[in-house]
């Protein structure tokens, strides 16, 4: 497939402050506050987040998982509620992408949280997905209207293998066509690394999310490793660098919706 120049965001997932301050300065365009050792979407405690927030340029958004999902609405929005009120730009939830989580994402989706804006993670590891050459998108309307910002995809086994060896190129590309096409964001994530880059490209997703790919030897419960950020950081054309902000051009109403005003 020919590489697309549509641009995209750098993602980088993070346990501690100073992982985001040297993903950041590399070049990071998105910090992600994260917890590996607790799941795919492992959730750091409130002050860590705070922290990290605190350690992170104020122009850099900083987003934040709640947890590998549960099901349970009422938690859902107990815990986004939570982890909008540490300061973050973005909170990251979890779904599994298949029917009956309609509920979860009205009650989402009724909750105040100021500039806080909800981007949903659909683990597409089920057993019900694996291996099959599409997806179930039927989410992707309500979380439109539910008023989320974007929508990606992840895995929540890590041992099972990267996003784009267990999903087709035409589910992807499907993927992001629906989401883009509903007004949202289309990202990727799922043990990524630098060398998934130029073929995820061709999809033009508005973000690619790194954790695993980030770190020594790959283990994602290791420390970051400069190198390894530089590499994905050089993979992800530099008309990207500034992507969150070329993206208030490329979707109208999704980046652009909660993208933060911050001091330069």
């Amino acid at each position: 497939m020919e590489q697309s120049c549509h641009p995209v965001s750098f993602l980088a997932s993070v346990t501690c402050e100073s992982e985001g301050r040297l993903c950041a300065a590399l070049g990071a365009d998105i910090i992600d506050a994260k917890n590996p050792a607790a799941g795919a979407l492992g959730a750091l405690p409130g002050e860590r987040v705070r922290a990290i927030r605190a350690a992170v340029p104020a122009g850099v958004p900083v987003s934040a998982t709640i947890g590998d999902p549960t099901g349970d609405p009422d938690c859902a929005a107990h815990a986004a509620r939570f982890m909008a009120s540490a300061g973050v730009d973005i909170v990251k939830v979890g779904f599994w992408p298949r029917g009956g989580q309609e509920e979860t994402v009205r009650r989402l989706g009724a909750l105040v949280l100021g500039r806080v804006r909800l981007v949903a993670v659909l683990l597409v590891d089920h057993a019900q997905n694996r291996g099959l050459d599409s997806l179930d998108l039927g989410l992707i309307g309500p979380l439109h209207d539910a008023g989320f910002a974007g929508v990606m995809l992840d895995t929540a086994d890590k041992r099972a293998g990267a996003l784009p060896e267990l999903l087709s190129g035409a589910a992807l590309q499907e993927f992001v066509n629906t989401a883009q096409g509903a007004g949202l964001f289309a990202g990727f994530a799922g043990s990524l690394c630098a060398s998934h880059v130029p073929h995820l490209l061709a999809f033009a997703p508005d973000v690619l999310g790194f954790r695993g790919g980030l770190c020594r030897e790959g283990a994602r419960n290791a420390a970051i490793d400069a190198q390894a950020v530089r590499a994905v950081r050089r993979a992800i054309p530099s008309n990207a660098v500034s992507a969150v902000e070329s993206c208030r051009d490329v979707l109208p109403g999704a980046i652009a919706k909660w993208q933060p005003e911050r001091a330069v």
